[in-house]
């Protein structure tokens, strides 16, 4: 809880020769105890004002202390009741004075921001007709908070934040902490006040608004579970939270370790730019998380629950030191919502998603691009899957007990500080008594995956060697192996191996095959039903009736694809398809609905007179106000029916500059393959002066390729 910069840094930063507010060496200068923020967020200026003050104390005598504050304006500068001399710099907030040792210190700030990140303010200037949701929401990763609220880029800097929102009534605000008080201050301003009891790094605030309802659960141990969601969504509640309580009871019971804060929330929101965030006790996560009971079964939230819950330990409770310590984040959030799954899952899905990462890790390692866990640069396949390795690998090697309790101990003694890769493993040494120095050099420090050692792991589980064993059939040809894959298929057909032996079979019309797509059919697995209908590509005329039946599962994945593929294989029976798919949404980003739709133009004879009207349906989907998976579907189907209209060629453009990486980049991408046509080039040149300034200059920079 302590940063500061003395006069040569100051010095350094004003002349412009380095613009780094990271000095962690100078954290033994001031401790920030306490920040009280009241924050006014207005939406569609997207814009934030506020008062914000620090409680602090200064350890060691100092000329300066820094606020990390990006492109804020600052009305006001109080320094213990005084007007401070401060300069600002528009990546923070100099406070100059001659600052010798004291308590009790206060520094007060009124600040005013436009957010170019961290806060996104989502379809605020979508038309009243348009039935949008408006939400606004916040992701700190690492570091950012600070471009909205006047915070503390580095981790070790922690103190507890009590925080006070100002928005506009017939919203629900969710954020960290207990809610005091909700107060109407007026006929368009109400004001929520929350409140924290223990400290956490900055980039863990987080604020979300929206028009939420919650469920609300109580964990074993008594903490409240505020489950909030959209009101559309209301029957989709349970399927979207399935077993969040079992997470929440079996991940305090394994670590051993009460759960840290004083409540917990969930919140899922449009367009966040990744699965989840760990938020101190206020997890927010991607929309497309929000299932029905079919959508479950394809795409479930159960992993990153338990992901972040495991994070609300290691990485709130327990924080980092360096970027070389983030697998002790990354590895431990991973493992233990593999351990959380395997309870609700079972041992086969355990061993299944080790063995799943152990291939990935080794195809890294194999070549030439495998990283070390210590490495402060590492790739998140490295931090994420190969930490979660090393532990699995040190669970077995100590034992569990011994293990559990080096857990317990690390996350007693080290709670609501920063820590060290040394720190846990001395933990594991003390429990265990044995010198860990080896799986440091191995499993730690060693670029290459150890894979000989994974996969003797793995070998523990009959299910991974079984699997070996019909995985080492693939390149034996069919007449040799049928007996195996045969009694593969056997009642009760376990869910890999049955996929596998499906797999084997792909691009193979044999008697022999036949006779093993309809066991597998038979089999009436979810999983391996759908093997087939992704890796069968040539339907077989005896196949026909079984593969129809794929339409009816209980899988949106399945529908997706096998609508396409019978479809394209039997255009006969078009019509029949259509009629038996239609109505089915989908995912969050309707994928069976927008291929439906696509479907539908591209068969002449089937609804001619909704033409029109299907195509309106499917067009409208590419605006800015849908979810960007809906919308990418949209501009995929579109594209292959050679179909834009203005409307949809602008909202490309508003896609490139898109805050979620992946539909920005896929913006760009099909904008570059459109002007390849000079029919495209001419209408994006006529369109240009109708867009934003800033898709202008994109646009004139593609153009002029």
């Amino acid at each position: 809880m302590k940063k500061i910069f003395q006069s040569l840094f100051l010095l350094i930063f004003i002349t412009g020769i380095a613009q780094n507010s990271d000095f962690t060496d100078q954290l033994q200068h001031v401790d920030f105890k306490n920040v009280n923020a009241s924050v006014s967020i207005l939406p569609e200026e997207e814009k934030v004002t506020g008062e914000v003050e620090y409680l602090f104390e200064i350890l060691q005598f100092t000329d300066s202390i820094f606020i990390d504050a990006h492109n804020m304006d600052f009305e006001e500068v109080m320094l213990n009741g005084k007007k401070a001399e401060f300069s600002n710099s528009g990546r923070g907030l100099w406070i100059k004075g001659n600052f010798r040792p004291s308590e009790g210190n206060k520094l007060t700030l009124k600040y005013s921001a436009t957010p170019n990140q961290t806060m996104y303010f989502i379809n605020w200037d979508a038309p009243e007709a348009v039935n949008a949701p408006r939400q606004v929401w916040t992701q700190g990763q690492g570091k950012y908070t600070s471009h909205w609220l006047p915070s503390f880029d580095d981790m070790q800097e922690k103190a507890i934040f009590d925080l006070q929102f100002r928005f506009r009534p017939g919203y629900e605000i969710i954020a960290n902490g207990v809610l005091q008080e909700r107060k109407v201050l007026n006929d368009s301003v109400v004001q929520w006040s929350f409140d924290m009891e223990q400290p956490m790094s900055s980039y863990l605030v987080a604020v979300a608004a929206g028009n939420y309802k919650k469920e609300e659960k109580v964990s074993a141990s008594g903490v409240k579970m505020l489950l909030y969601y959209e009101p559309e969504d209301s029957l989709k509640v349970e399927p979207t939270y399935r077993y969040s309580k079992e997470i929440f009871d079996f991940l305090e019971q394994e670590i051993g370790v009460d759960y840290p804060w004083q409540n917990y929330k969930q919140v899922p929101v449009q367009d966040f730019l990744y699965a989840g965030m760990e938020n101190t006790g206020t997890t927010i996560f991607s929309n497309v998380f929000v299932v029905d009971s079919t959508g479950f079964n394809d795409r479930n939230y159960v992993n990153v629950n338990a992901h972040e819950l495991a994070h609300q330990w290691f990485g709130n409770l327990v924080t980092e030191k360096g970027s070389k310590d983030h697998w002790l984040h990354e590895g431990f959030a991973t493992f233990y919502a593999l351990l959380a799954e395997k309870e609700i899952f079972g041992e086969d899905y355990y061993y299944w998603k080790l063995y799943e990462s152990a291939e990935q890790l080794k195809d890294m390692s194999d070549t030439g691009k495998g990283e070390a866990i210590l490495n402060p640069k590492a790739s998140s396949l490295t931090f994420y899957q190969k930490g979660a390795w090393a532990l699995h690998i040190l669970r077995e090697r100590v034992g569990e007990e011994a293990f559990r309790a080096a857990v317990k101990n690390y996350l007693d003694v080290y709670s609501y500080g920063t820590v060290t890769t040394d720190n846990f493993i001395a933990e594991v040494e003390k429990t265990s008594g044995q010198d860990l120095s080896g799986f440091i050099d191995n499993w730690l420090k060693q670029s290459a995956f150890k894979a000989t050692d994974a996969l003797n792991s793995l070998k523990k589980s009959q299910f991974i060697t079984d699997y070996l064993a019909i995985a080492g059939l693939r390149e034996v040809p069919l007449s040799q192996k049928f007996a195996n894959l045969n009694a593969a298929l056997d009642f009760p057909v376990n869910d890999y191996i049955g996929q596998e032996v499906v797999f084997q079979l792909a691009g193979n019309t044999s008697e022999e095959a036949i006779m093993l797509y309809e066991k597998a059919f038979e089999t009436n697995n979810l999983y391996v039903r759908q093997a087939i209908a992704m890796s069968m590509d040539e339907i077989p005329t005896e196949l026909k009736s079984d593969y129809e039946s794929l339409l009816k599962d209980d899988s949106y994945l399945t529908k997706e694809t096998a609508l396409y593929n019978l479809w394209m294989q039997f255009p006969e029976n078009r019509n029949a398809y259509l009629e038996r798919t239609g109505g089915i949404t989908g995912f969050m980003d309707k994928n069976v609905e927008t291929l439906w739709l696509a479907l539908n133009l591209a068969t002449p004879n089937f609804q001619p007179k909704k033409n029109q009207e299907i195509f309106e349906e499917l067009s409208s989907y590419t605006s800015p106000y849908y979810h960007f998976g809906t919308r990418q579907n949209a501009f995929g189907y579109l594209y292959q029916l050679n179909a834009f209209t203005d409307k949809n060629l602008k909202d490309l453009l508003q896609g490139t500059q898109h805050h979620t990486s992946s539909f920005r980049n896929y913006s760009k991408r099909l904008l570059e393959e459109l002007l390849k046509q000079e029919e495209y080039r001419k209408k994006f040149r006529s369109l240009a002066e109708e867009v934003p300034e800033k898709q202008q200059e994109f646009l004139q920079t593609k153009l002029s390729d």
